[in-house]
């Protein structure tokens, strides 16, 4: 039984003493192993987060341009779509009958 081996990188940043304390702190009350723990899963929820909302604007503005390209430029119907409305219409005239 062989294990994948996880290419890792370094991260490093310096911040102000304060700061780090702040974070220790959040990290212990929070039930964090450590700091690192708690750096890099907070920054991980926030970057899905981000991720996810930007994912759903770009769905949503593609799909804008696919409707308001339909009704713009919308397609010559189909012999299917003609019957399909002469059915309905004939349909729709039964009922006053």
């Amino acid at each position: 039984m062989s294990l994948a081996i996880k290419e890792q990188a370094r991260f490093d940043t310096r911040l102000p003493k304060e700061q780090k304390e702040f974070f220790e702190k959040a990290a212990h009350l929070g039930g964090f192993r450590n700091l690192t723990d708690f750096i890099i899963l907070t920054v991980q929820e926030k970057a899905k987060e981000i991720i996810k909302e930007n994912e759903r604007i770009i769905a949503s503005e593609r799909d804008s341009r696919i409707f308001f390209d339909a009704v713009t430029n919308p397609r010559k119907p189909s012999e299917t779509l003609k019957k399909a409305l002469n059915d309905y219409q004939d349909f729709v005239l039964n009922l006053n009958d």
